[in-house]
């Protein structure tokens, strides 16, 4: 270990200066006459706990602004950073809040109709503009420091930059670079030093890696601004040079995953969820805080090729549905501090009550919300439901799907593709899902859709289109010509979610559930003659299916034409808005029907 000038002034007083420089060894005056008859003192120890959220998407409170109730799901769990703030506070009464940080692994600013409300609304970037609630409630908590994610670019550079400066800690990206300068375009790390009871304080780095996705998914908002390299090289790069600094520990802040792979085949250059590739590659790293893939990891350790030495790797649940805690034990010996021991745990938030110093501080911004999730955005000439959308096709996913394939034809008109037909897919997100009869509220248009998907232009072949329905098809559970039909246990076949179950538009088909998977889809036609197996086809599809989501075939590498950054859930309201009124009969078709032996089963 190179002497640095705090370590040599700290021993010189024990053993002259020229000593200590001549040995190139700095002693703590301590030890110091552990020969002499005495016995060796106790090494002198020091634990700290580093707290981690991640994917926050813009929740505050409990509250599911769709239903406008509060959140829940099958599992019980709670979302909000007013959950994570009272755990917090609990930690930190624990350990004592000296020995403690605070950090977040990024998606923070989009997710929520909340979000949503201060980026497109009432935004941050208006001149006297409000503070985003996030800043607001992540400042009372006393972040130390967030890495940046990939959807903190949504809403364009302007929003985040604003964002940035009404936090009081850094945001974080080592990996975000200015497209000319090639320089950091965001803080890469920050270090915090935490007081010891020994006088030697622990330095501790975080280094804040985002998602090279970026590039791809928020084209519009970063071409020709910022550039994303991997991980990996920009880690390598950093991490030496955070231990020369002095850091005596180094923790990664990754908006990536811990699978090693790309949702975008060979258009991603860098891998998208690199997180345990770091771990494993980079000397040097004692923790990584992993975001990006909405998994629960509490612990998960890689060996780093090197060093032999562990990486203790944790992933909170989105949301705020769950707090990581990594525990570090250090010893200090041969005048530095070294980690003894790292261990990594969660907490759950639904585990404690809401922290009324945040739900207070920002009561005013959710009651705006909630009035405006409320508003009516346009009227319906008839109710729609999902009631029966699993096994019949519904005009409520027929407007979801209009909505999609107009969107991708003006974005595509007066380019190279232009000509092409735009096909659609959308799925049985919610059976609970309705617009009713009459006024219509964005709280209806957005419940179409639960999921922060955006949309995106993919090319595909009559041939793998026939694939792609017949592996959606898999979805029914086989039912012989003449069994009786039971739709409670017709579908989720092989524990197949509704999710994953594409109805898509554009076509005509049957699904004949009485054949074996793989051979089900009939009389597929397209413009009222059988498909063309070599035509090209435009399909309207979500980020989720197109980034493998669902592991459906050929979507994952075929072309990108077009992605958008904006949610499917506010082009659908937009769409509403637009029209005004919403009639079934303008959109409405029936595209696909199930049979058994060429009989309609409905």
């Amino acid at each position: 270990m190179p002497l640095n000038r705090r370590t040599f002034l700290g021993s010189s007083v024990a053993v002259g200066a020229g000593a200590a420089l001549a040995t190139g060894t700095a002693v703590p005056a301590e030890a110091h006459g552990a020969g002499h008859g005495h016995h060796p003192r106790p090494a002198k120890r020091y634990s700290f706990t580093v707290m981690g959220t991640t994917d926050l998407h813009g929740n505050v409170f409990n509250w599911d602004y769709f239903t406008d109730r509060e959140f829940d799901d099958k599992a019980r769990n709670d979302v909000g950073l007013a959950k994570i703030s009272a755990l917090v506070d609990r930690v930190r009464e624990e350990k004592g809040r000296r020995n403690t940080l605070l950090i977040d692994a990024g998606d923070t600013i989009q997710g929520t109709q909340l979000s949503y409300y201060y980026a497109k609304v009432d935004p941050i970037t208006a001149r006297r503009g409000p503070v985003h609630p996030m800043a607001q409630a992540m400042n009372a908590i006393g972040y130390d420091a967030a890495a940046l994610g990939n959807h903190e670019f949504n809403y364009g550079i302007p929003v985040l930059r604003k964002f940035e400066e009404q936090c009081d800690f850094p945001l974080l990206g080592a990996n975000a670079l200015d497209a000319k300068t090639l320089r950091p375009a965001f803080a890469p790390y920050s270090i915090h030093r935490l007081r010891t009871p020994h006088g030697r304080d622990v330095k501790v780095a975080v280094l804040g890696l985002t998602n090279p996705g970026i590039a791809i998914w928020d084209k519009a908002n970063v071409s020709g601004k910022m550039v994303f390299p991997g991980l990996e090289e920009q880690a390598a790069k950093w991490v030496p040079r955070l231990r020369s600094l002095g850091a005596d520990v180094v923790v990664v802040s990754a908006h990536s995953g811990t699978s090693g792979t790309s949702s975008w085949g060979d258009q991603l250059p860098h891998v998208e969820n690199a997180a345990a590739l770091v771990a494993e590659q980079v000397p040097g790293i004692d923790a990584i805080l992993v975001g990006h893939a909405h998994a629960e990891i509490p612990e998960y350790r890689v060996k780093n090729k090197a060093t032999g030495k562990d990486v203790v790797l944790s992933e909170p649940l989105k949301w705020g549905q769950r707090l990581t805690l990594f525990d570090f034990d250090l010893v200090w010996e041969k005048g530095r501090w070294t980690v003894e021991k790292t261990a990594a745990r969660v907490l759950n938030s639904n585990t404690v009550e809401e922290d009324p110093k945040i739900t207070g501080l920002l009561v005013d911004e959710h009651r705006k919300v909630v009035s405006y999730v409320n508003q009516v955005i346009g009227t319906s000439t008839a109710t729609m439901t999902t009631a029966d959308a699993p096994w019949r096709d519904e005009p409520i996913i027929d407007l979801i799907n209009v909505v999609q394939a107009e969107t991708v034809q003006a974005a595509l008109a007066g380019g190279a593709h232009a000509a092409l037909p735009v096909l659609s897919q959308a799925s049985c997100f919610s059976r609970t899902a309705r617009i009713p009869a009459g006024q219509v509220t964005i709280k209806d248009a957005a419940g179409l859709y639960p999921f922060e998907n955006t949309l995106e232009a993919r090319l595909l072949t009559g041939a793998q289109l026939k694939d792609y329905l017949e592996y959606s098809a898999k979805y029914y559970v086989r039912t012989p010509a003449g069994a009786p039909v039971d739709t409670a246990k017709l579908t989720n076949a092989d524990n197949t979610p509704d999710y994953n179950y594409d109805a898509v538009s554009g076509l005509t088909y049957e699904i004949d559930i009485a054949g074996p998977v793989g051979s089900r889809i009939v009389n597929l036609s397209f413009e009222g003659r059988p498909l063309d197996p070599a035509a090209k086809f435009v399909l309207a599809v979500n980020n989720y299916r197109a980034s493998g989501g669902g592991a459906f075939p050929h979507i994952a590498n075929a072309q990108q034409l077009w992605a958008d950054s904006d949610e499917i859930r506010n082009t659908i309201i937009q769409w509403v808005k637009a029209k005004g009124t919403v009639d079934p009969a303008a959109f409405a078709s029936v595209g696909w029907k199930l049979t058994r032996d060429g009989v309609p089963v409905f």
